[in-house]
């Protein structure tokens, strides 16, 4: 997700660099979400919607990341 803290990390990144915000932002993101897209704030509340709803009541005892395919790599 796309926190005031990620964002001091991409504006370092392009100082640093010498590069422009979004190409710090690309590479970030390259490097750490398979997806090249943060999470937005609806996804995961959409996600604890669904895990309250009754399609979900038969997942137990399970880790299900929303990490833009992190794990599967």
């Amino acid at each position: 997700m796309l926190t005031k803290l990620v964002q001091q990390q991409i504006d370092a990144r392009a100082a640093r660099e010498g590069i422009e915000v979004a190409q710090a932002k690309f590479e970030l993101l390259a490097e750490k979400q398979p997806s090249h897209e943060f999470v937005t704030p609806e996804q995961p509340g959409a996600f604890a919607v669904f895990l309250c709803s009754d399609a979900a009541e038969q997942i137990r005892g399970q880790a299900l990341p929303m990490d833009g395919g992190w794990t599967a790599q």
